[in-house]
């Protein structure tokens, strides 16, 4: 059968074979399995504070905490709320509440008071466990406000504050076998972890993971990489999303590496000096991470030598950002990994033997263990190889659902446990999958579906564009225009309209050239470094209008 004939033929599905079996066991049971075998080896560097543990010391803390909660009153099932940027506490906070079998909820570190009182009282938490304050955020204010109102919440425990040292000291002093007993409940099919994903309409929900969701995840990911006990990974991705604590924490602890924390907020500096100074062979980032990262005035005196791989997810990497990380950074085996929370997160990553192409035009194959679809929106047929369609996957990863919400569970993951992610998607003949966007981002202009990712890609290759995001604005005649946010780079003459325009000219079909050029210095971003487009639409009205 010809190439041409079998990517036409062939239906878009694909499922991961792996010579590797998946995890059985709960995370509190594979990290005591881990402190066994690497005790003395590097666990946790938290740069910001100056500690850092070996995974012997860091069970002793985790064991100590996972002690203090059952004291507390803390068990199987219970919602332990944290809130927090990045620290060691919260690190131990992950694992200390996993070994007792409580339901630890990411809290958004960029939440308000409303937005917090939701979470509260949506997911019934009994115990919040918080920094004291970040940023312009006043967090124990915050929580002080809304606990009149969050009738379940009976403990708050702020992470340096005396109430923090007690439940380590009374948990130091407790009897180990409690501890045993609590782990010796737990089944891997326990729901462990609520993430809250930020809906574009309404509250959001509450994606409600197992053990066996997330350290499975977090295994296989860092497999990919090819993980073992000397890596050590350099972490700036939040950990209150699955990029941070799974395959961050999770993928360092199934192998035996190090976990290094570069500032408690994504710093650009401080990362490329965590990386230097701990020897990191490994970065994560959101691209505009790396953008940052690349465009630091000081990147060349960094010593970056030991980087060999990484992590690049979270939205569409632009190929040219792809290629400076590879030759600029020395990322040669750099991971582009994609999923949604509701998937633990990954379903398809690119491997370390790769070639630049598969690297940069798609987000890789489907990972181990796991199954991929591309589907017809609107019939639910699986399209052909090569035909657009909405990307859904299946497998261990998928949800156990969204926290008391059935309606909104059945709406994403069908009869046959598929979960639809929402994004429009490709696959090619040998099962790499390229991401179109977003159902939701897609615009319809005067008839013509365009995607903005497609546009997008081609303004990255201007000469004096750092970064380029294309949203639809309402428009009378044709429905929907175009409009592109753009940032320039250090120098260079903002460009307007017209020379968008001509560059575009003879290049893009005419349907596809932004009609609205905006020049910006920064995106709307969200805290986990995705571009806020829906806040962009919003803006945009007012920018046409005034004639911005």
């Amino acid at each position: 059968m010809s190439a041409f004939s079998n990517h036409s033929t062939q239906p878009s599905y694909a499922s991961g074979p792996s010579t590797k079996p998946l995890l059985g066991d709960t995370i509190g049971d594979n990290f005591d399995r881990t402190v066994e075998s690497f005790g003395d080896r590097d666990a946790l560097v938290d740069r910001a504070a100056g500690r850092r543990w070996t995974y012997r010391e860091l069970a002793a803390d985790v064991d100590a905490l996972a002690l203090g909660l059952l004291d507390a009153g803390i068990g199987k099932g219970d919602r332990v709320g944290i809130w927090s940027p990045n620290c060691a506490e919260w690190t131990i906070v992950q694992y200390a509440t996993a070994k007792i079998g409580a339901i630890l909820v990411n809290i958004n570190p960029a939440y308000r008071s409303h937005e917090l009182q939701y979470v509260l009282k949506q997911a019934g938490i009994v115990m919040i466990v918080a920094a004291a304050e970040f940023k312009t955020s006043n967090y124990v204010e915050m929580i002080d406000e809304v606990r009149p109102s969050c009738p379940d919440l009976s403990r708050v425990i702020v992470i340096g504050r005396d109430e923090w040292a007690a439940l380590l000291a009374v948990g130091s002093a407790a009897e180990r076998d409690a501890l045993a007993r609590a782990q010796a409940q737990l089944s891997s099919d326990d729901p462990i972890n609520i993430q809250y994903t930020s809906g574009t309409t309404g509250f959001p929900k509450g994606a409600t993971l197992s053990h066996h969701n997330i350290l499975n995840n977090g295994y296989f990911v860092g497999e990919l990489c090819n993980y073992t006990e000397v890596d050590r990974i350099c972490i700036p991705v939040p950990f209150y999303h699955c990029f941070g604590m799974v395959m961050g924490n999770l993928a360092a602890t199934t192998h035996g590496a190090a976990m290094v924390i570069p500032a408690p907020a994504f710093d650009p500096k401080a990362t490329l000096a965590a990386v230097e100074a701990e020897r990191c062979t490994s970065l994560y980032g959101v691209p505009t991470m790396f953008i940052a990262e690349l465009s630091e005035p000081s990147f060349d005196t960094f010593d970056l030598s030991s980087l060999r791989t990484g992590i690049m997810a979270g939205s569409p990497c632009p190929v040219e950002v792809m290629k400076q990380v590879i030759e600029r950074m020395g990322m040669s085996e750099v991971s582009i990994c994609y999923g949604m929370t509701e998937t633990s997160p990954v379903s398809t990553q690119t491997r370390a033997d790769d070639t630049i192409d598969q690297r940069t035009a798609t987000v890789g194959q489907v990972g181990p263990h796991l199954e991929i679809k591309i589907v017809d929106p609107a019939t639910g047929s699986t399209v052909r190889r090569g035909e657009a369609g909405e990307l859904c996957t299946r497998g261990y990863s998928v949800m156990l659902g969204y926290w008391n919400d059935a309606d909104k569970t059945a709406d994403a993951i069908d009869a046959a446990r598929w979960m639809h992610t929402g994004d429009i998607g490709t696959m090619d003949a040998d099962g790499y999958v390229a991401i179109t966007g977003r159902i939701k981002d897609m615009v319809i202009r005067g008839g013509e579906n365009v995607y903005p990712r497609e546009i997008e890609e081609f303004l990255y290759s201007h000469p004096d564009i750092l970064d380029a995001q294309v949203i639809g604005v309402p428009d009378e005649k044709y429905g929907e225009e175009l409009m592109a946010w753009i940032r320039m780079k250090d120098g260079a003459t903002p460009l307007d309209v017209d020379a968008v325009k001509a560059f575009c000219t003879g290049k893009l079909a005419h349907y596809k050239i932004p009609r609205y050029v905006h020049i910006v210095d920064e995106f709307p971003m969200t805290v986990t470094g995705k571009v806020r487009k829906i806040e962009m639409r919003e803006l945009a009205a007012e920018l046409i209008t005034s004639g911005g």
